[in-house]
């Protein structure tokens, strides 16, 4: 990084000397002989570091400190004195100053403090760039919702995000994007700007997972040489999202509904109680209900997580936004791959939205990465994209949930199916939904039980034939 610093000292042979030491970097280096020239200097020009003698005739380094603040409060400060008090240290780090510097005859202190205070400068701008960048990546607005079940999701999102304490639930297929909605619902509420502690509860092995979780003190093992705080003291303040908690074995499920009962807990090896403030996001691709009906989950866990629930849509059921999320995975990754791709073709998108995606938004993005790898054009093709998406025959019939409600999805291309072949497709889809249960098909049907017998008869007899 290259910085902007003012040199400000009444001494024309120590502002010299300096001034001629940092002009061999690359920074770009002015002097000053008075704080009033320095403050007269800020009305215009704002530098990245001021040096700044603490012993000047007319206004004094500390006098200069206190009206720089209000004029570059983001410029580090540092002060120079050959005199340096503790008393003075003290009162200039009370004024915002970033370091104190004792003036040698040689100034060899004055480079490694110049060179910490750029390498500081350059992380928080670093930081300050991606929590920008995050902040965009997960707003609102961003989220793309063309489909009606997604439209529904995102003003669910908007009453949830300004509620910080509710415990929220995301159930959905992997791939669908738990983790984004996830860090939407974390990135538009008020606790947006403390921490977001994100764990797959299955990619820590369950013997670990408490240690991890609740931390440790020093000792409570071996190989604890120190006390390590868990993840639930990091996302203090902020968000907690655990992945795959249908995956919790049963002993951490108790522990877990301790501190969402208590939202206090113990780190192993301690004896006292950490109150914890976080809002728990928690995601699974399991069939809680199912799972609690099985004996694999506790039922009292189930209630606490289940306070508000979110089904999240697979990307087969929202067919409206699969282009949409094919031109941003397109941009995305032709900005990172380094080419110019700018479009996609009518045949590669009508191939993309009547492909199934069984690995979801997660698959969608992997073949658009792909295909930009091997597009050698402005326009992505349909020789660009992936073979599975050319041999996969189209369903004609897809299921989506609509307000609690079951809905069958028809898509039949003329001349290519036939009125029995959809009516099986339908057939089968609803057989599938009861769990083959006849009865209950027929019922969903309208039918009775015999006209759904003499219907699959009939068409297992005209394929045989």
């Amino acid at each position: 990084m290259r910085a902007t610093i003012f040199v400000t000292d009444d001494d024309d042979v120590v502002r010299a000397s300096i001034t001629r030491r940092l002009s061999r970097s690359s920074h770009e280096i002015r002097g000053f002989d008075s704080g009033e020239s320095l403050l007269e200097a800020l009305d215009h020009d704002i530098p990245d570091i001021i040096l700044l003698d603490l012993k000047m005739t007319g206004m004094s380094g500390l006098e200069t400190l206190k009206h720089i603040r209000p004029k570059a409060p983001e410029t580090l400060v540092i002060l120079l004195t050959a005199f340096g008090t503790v008393e003075d240290a003290v009162e200039a780090i009370k004024l915002g100053a970033y370091d104190f510097l004792i003036k040698s005859v040689d100034l060899s202190g004055v480079m490694p403090v110049i060179q910490r205070a750029v390498d500081y400068l350059t992380l928080r701008r670093r930081v300050s760039f991606e929590s920008q960048d995050t902040a965009n990546r997960f707003a609102l607005d961003n989220l793309i919702a063309h489909s009606t079940s997604m439209k529904e999701l995102v003003a669910q999102i908007q009453e949830l995000a300004s509620n910080t304490k509710t415990t929220v639930l995301l159930q959905g297929e992997t791939g669908a994007g738990k983790e984004y909605i996830a860090r939407i619902l974390h990135h538009n509420g008020p606790r947006k700007n403390a921490p977001f502690v994100g764990v797959n509860c299955t990619a820590i092995p369950q013997e670990l997972f408490e240690s991890e979780l609740f931390g440790y003190e020093r000792g409570a093992f071996t190989g604890a040489a120190q006390r390590k705080p868990g993840l639930c003291e990091q996302a203090e303040g902020g968000t907690l999202f655990l992945d795959e908690i249908g995956d919790l074995n049963p002993t951490m499920q108790a522990k877990l509904l301790r501190v969402l009962q208590e939202r206090s807990f113990k780190r192993l090896g301690g004896q006292e109680e950490i109150e914890v403030d976080f809002r728990l996001v928690a995601a699974t691709n399991r069939d809680l209900r199912k799972e609690v009906k099985q004996g694999n989950f506790r039922e009292d866990l189930f209630f606490r997580l289940n306070v508000v629930s979110l089904e999240l849509p697979p990307l087969r059921n929202r067919v409206e936004d699969i282009f949409p999320l094919s031109q941003r995975f397109l941009c995305q990754h032709s900005t990172e791959i380094g080419k110019n791709i700018t479009d996609i073709d009518q045949d590669a998108r009508h191939l993309l939205e009547q492909y199934q995606y069984p690995g979801n938004i997660r698959e969608l993005e992997n073949i658009i990465e792909r295909a930009v790898i091997f597009c050698h054009s402005s326009t992505l093709s349909i020789g660009d994209l992936p073979r599975e998406l050319h041999e996969e025959p189209k369903k004609i019939i897809s299921t989506s949930t609509q307000s609690e409600e079951q809905v069958l999805r028809l898509e039949m291309v003329l001349g290519k199916q036939t009125l029995a072949e959809t009516e099986y497709a339908i057939i089968e889809e609803v057989m599938k939904l009861c769990g083959q249960n006849k009865s209950l098909a027929a019922q969903k049907l309208g039918l009775t039980r015999f006209a759904l017998d003499r219907r699959l008869k009939k068409i297992i007899d005209e394929s045989d034939d």
